[in-house]
């Protein structure tokens, strides 16, 4: 039982993010993720407009 009381004097002592900073944390994180989307993407176009380029080649 020592490791159940262990891992709740833990949690207790834990900093916790304010409301203000975990929305922060949230729109840098959605912030991330469109701007990588978006790299994905362009990129994904080239490869897909380079392979049909060379295919029409042949």
């Amino acid at each position: 039982m020592s490791f159940i009381k262990d891992i709740f004097t833990l949690l207790k002592e834990t900093t916790w993010p304010t409301r203000k900073a975990s929305w922060l944390d949230f729109k840098s994180i959605i912030e991330y993720t469109a701007f990588f989307v978006i790299i994905i993407y362009i990129f994904d176009q080239l490869i897909v407009n380079g392979l049909i380029r060379f295919i029409n080649i042949f």
